[in-house]
């Protein structure tokens, strides 16, 4: 388990993300189920998707050392101390793909710029079962709701790069979870890492999808 942090952490130190982060702690303070808290904050996350001027560009550009290779980067925008809740954007350049990965943690995943293919597995029985597959638009969003609604790909399909928001439930970046073999299912763990923001000493990204494959689709 990660220990807390000293405060929380505003990476990007801005008011839309200070009032993101301050009405969804008051709309979960109540612990609800993961779904129900998924409803609560979709107002505020889409809003966030729908707004071109709150994320600056620097947020938005590919990571030649990032954790999921493929020059993918995962830029971390908030965390709370506590590691309960994490709010970052994913970068994928054109043609790359992430590793079929877990996230452990239910949140909101949207899409702000270009275009994606998203695949939902589930892992099991010894092999990899695709359970969907869909193309995304800016705007578009999805819940992670584990166990079920949790293992995904996905791909950019646009000929310029492509832009995630996340909203989650954990340190995402920092946590210890998981790539699935696709041929098996088996899991490996890996820890992604945050391209802007430290993790603890001693914890390293324990996977680089580009030391393994390509990173390309």
């Amino acid at each position: 388990m990660l220990p807390p942090l000293e405060d929380d952490e505003y990476v990007l130190d801005t008011v839309p993300v200070r009032d993101v982060a301050a009405e969804v702690r008051a709309r979960i303070a109540e612990g609800l189920p993961p779904r129900e808290s998924c409803a609560l904050i979709e107002p505020l996350f889409t809003r966030l998707l729908a707004d071109p001027t709150w994320l600056p560009q620097r947020y938005q550009e590919p990571a030649a050392a990032g954790g999921m290779g493929g020059g993918i980067g995962q830029w971390l925008l908030f965390r709370a101390a506590d590691r309960s809740l994490a709010l970052f954007s994913l970068v994928v350049p054109p043609g790359a793909m992430t590793p079929v990965h877990d996230h452990l943690a239910w949140g909101l995943v949207g899409l702000y710029r270009g275009n994606q293919d998203e695949e939902f597995y589930r892992p099991g029985g010894g092999r990899l079962e695709l359970v969907r597959r869909r193309p995304l638009s800016p705007g578009d969003f999805y819940a992670l709701l584990p166990p079920q609604d949790d293992v995904h790909r996905v791909r950019t399909t646009s000929d310029v790069t492509s832009v995630s928001i996340h909203l989650l439930a954990n340190d995402t970046g920092c946590v210890l979870r998981h790539t699935f073999d696709e041929q098996t299912g088996a899991a490996r763990p890996f820890r992604s890492g945050w391209v802007n923001a430290a993790c603890d000493e001693g914890l390293e990204s324990g996977f680089r999808f580009a030391e393994s494959g390509s990173g390309q689709g």
